[in-house]
């Protein structure tokens, strides 16, 4: 089994606040890390689509304050938005006892907008914690390929074959279009939104054009952007917004979108082998996608992501402002022999970050013209999280 970085810092949030929601896509292993953490507790499982369990909630209140000396784990939580109000009134209630800490761990595969409700409701006695796929600080440097092949979903990475990781691929994406994404609302085609995440994964790391992806799909620019919140919101899309500044730089304002598990990217595409990738138009920009993920993942808490392209074409793929202020410059490359363009070199003229560094797909660091540092993946990511301690 492969151990998740996250579950250190799932345990500390447990140990500082009354509630912790953990957000991550499904299959990502949010229940299989849940049962690791109640391990050696007190502790009861709940599952809201399971009948059984939202049975025992008919009296939610009254069933759960009889459970306040044990951590309660509640896995699909969007599923019964109500409870949000009742868990307020039970950590008031337990805060007065000296439960102050370790009382909820909420699971849910939809993103926080769809958990505006503990917003609201749990304000001050919650925090929230994403769960991604696996990234590359999580796998062997041997295995590189091999997640960015498969993506990070631990039963696509582990499959025995990259035939078998790819019929997992193809189930979890007609689960989400004909099951999950119903359960959660939307009336939409399964079929026309397999076409439209289909349409991302080719423009994977394009800029954003909803009119004409509208046009291909017969529908209006605001269906575009209904559909594409949806796939943001249930963390499978991202949309990596450009930076803004207040200087006199005409600077791009559409953001960026990314298929966000390179896994998803290639199956979507038919693509099953590192050949089969290599061979296609997508595998630049699929690597791209694959390095921002794992980028942002390592970045410090409090870090915010965004990409840098000016009208005259200065460009950065990745600028990672940290707290404290400082910025990194971060050029993504799929060649052995990274080159930098004239564009990147002007827009660090412009924002002069404190690192410069070309993400490529070798095994050793070195240096290039003008304070450009050419690193692996696993290096430059390994940097950023020493900087959270």
């Amino acid at each position: 089994m492969i151990e998740r970085r996250i579950k250190q810092e799932l345990a500390e949030r447990l140990g500082e606040v009354p509630a912790v929601a953990l957000l991550g896509p499904r299959q990502v292993g949010k229940t299989t890390l849940a049962h690791e953490i109640a391990e050696g507790r007190p502790s009861i499982y709940l599952d809201l689509e399971s009948d059984a369990d939202r049975a025992k909630l008919a009296d939610p209140e009254f069933y759960l304050a009889a459970h306040e000396e044990q951590l309660v784990i509640l896995d699909e939580v969007h599923r019964m938005p109500g409870i949000f109000q009742i868990l307020r009134g039970l950590v008031d209630r337990g805060r007065q006892k000296g439960l102050r800490v370790g009382r909820f761990l909420l699971l849910g595969s939809a993103s926080i907008d769809l958990l505006a409700q503990s917003g609201e409701s749990l304000a001050g006695r919650i925090s929230y914690l994403e769960m991604r796929p696996l990234d590359a600080l999580e796998v062997p440097p041997k295995d590189l390929d091999r997640l960015w092949v498969r993506g990070g979903f631990l039963d696509s990475f582990l499959a025995i074959s990259d035939r078998v990781s790819q019929r997992w691929r193809q189930d979890f994406v007609r689960t989400y279009l004909e099951r999950d994404i119903p359960m959660l609302g939307p009336r939409i085609a399964a079929e026309t939104l397999r076409r439209f995440w289909t349409m991302l994964a080719h423009h994977q790391s394009g800029l954003l054009n909803a009119s004409d992806f509208a046009r291909s799909l017969g529908v209006d620019s605001k269906t575009v952007a209904g559909y594409l919140d949806l796939l943001v919101n249930l963390l499978l899309i991202r949309r990596l917004e450009p930076w803004h500044s207040n200087g006199s730089k005409r600077l791009v304002k559409s953001p960026r979108v990314y298929v966000r598990d390179s896994g998803l990217v290639h199956n979507l595409l038919g693509l099953t082998t590192l050949d089969d990738i290599l061979g296609h138009p997508v595998a630049g920009a699929s690597w791209e996608g694959f390095v921002i993920e794992t980028m942002i993942a390592a970045a410090p808490e409090g870090s915010t992501a965004n990409f840098y392209r000016t009208a005259a074409g200065a460009e950065i793929d990745l600028l990672l402002s940290l707290p404290g202020g400082a910025l990194w410059a971060i050029e993504i490359k799929r060649s052995l022999a990274p080159k930098m363009e004239r564009g990147f070199y002007s827009a660090c003229e412009d924002l002069k970050p404190q690192r410069k560094i070309a993400i490529y797909p070798g095994a050793e660091a070195f240096p290039l013209k003008e304070g450009v540092e050419a690193m692996p993946l696993p290096f430059a990511a390994q940097e950023l999280l020493s900087l959270g301690g």
